[in-house]
């Protein structure tokens, strides 16, 4: 241990920062990279004779086996909540259930998506369930809407953006530690619902759904998929692509992508075209 300037002191601390937040980073692409290669081998499963996969056709088919798979949980419910705000009536609807499955001291891990931040009512039931021995964490998007019981069964739609069309109820070994793996590496990054840490800036001065919606931007998805990813309206998507544009001094989006490229913002693994 020694004396250093300054000067010399914060250059160490922030060069430590910006390889953190680049570790962190790399490992969340591992981890949608892990997610889209699971919905794309899955997306046209079909029922399997060995009991490892099963495909639910019907809206009313998939609540119902939902109701079931929660009756039957005996240890951890982990989930992916892609949605954003959720309505009223969902809520109170699930309050009952996730009540007694909490009173029977089930553990229950779920995902949101950081703009559920900005909902109120959403939010207050978030914090019902943390009040109520729930643990929520937020991250700015996730790959699909998941429920994982007891680490043994996993339950996701057949498409990613309409989870009413058809789902997969899978049981393999296999499968499952991929997925229960998928979730734990974006609990571990994820931040907890009562901190301020989503709203704080990295080394680019970005926050972390700005810097979501540029990697989304580099690889070309368009103003509605990226709303419906983050879970904001498009309205919002286009005001965030218009400040990203100011920060790089850009006067369209092309040039913004160049811009980003040439500061390291943006590599050629987030310009990639995905599943």
């Amino acid at each position: 241990m020694h004396a250093v300037s300054p000067q010399i002191g914060m250059k160490v601390l922030l060069a430590e920062r910006r390889a953190e937040l680049a570790a962190a980073q790399q490992q969340l692409e591992d981890a949608r990279y892990a997610a889209e290669k699971i919905i794309a081998e899955f997306s046209q499963v079909q029922d399997s004779g060995n009991g490892e996969v099963e495909k639910l056709y019907h809206i009313d088919e998939i609540r119902d086996r939902i109701r079931l798979l929660c009756s039957e949980v005996r240890e951890e419910i982990m989930a992916f909540t892609p949605d954003g705000a959720q309505t009223a009536a969902n809520m109170e609807a699930a309050k009952p259930q996730d009540a007694e499955l909490l009173c029977r001291g089930v553990r229950m891990r779920t995902l949101y998506l950081e703009s559920l931040r900005n909902n109120p009512p959403t939010v207050a039931y978030a914090n019902w369930l943390v009040e109520n021995g729930g643990q929520v964490r937020t991250v700015p998007s996730l790959p699909i809407r998941m429920l994982i019981i007891d680490r043994a069964t996993a339950l996701i739609p057949v498409t990613r953006d309409d989870s009413s069309t058809g789902a997969v109820v899978l049981r393999g070994d296999g499968i499952l530690a991929a997925l229960c793996g998928l979730f734990e590496s974006m609990w571990e990054r994820a931040v907890p619902l009562g901190s301020n840490k989503a709203q704080e800036r990295d080394g680019r001065g970005l926050t972390t759904a700005e810097a979501e919606v540029l990697r989304l931007l580099a690889k070309g998805h368009t103003d509605e998929f990226i709303a419906k990813r983050v879970g904001v309206s498009s309205r919002t998507v286009r005001r965030v692509a218009a400040d990203l544009m100011e920060k790089l001094s850009a006067r369209s989006r092309f040039q913004a992508g160049a811009q980003a490229a040439l500061r390291g913002w943006i590599t050629v693994d987030d310009a990639a075209s995905t599943v």
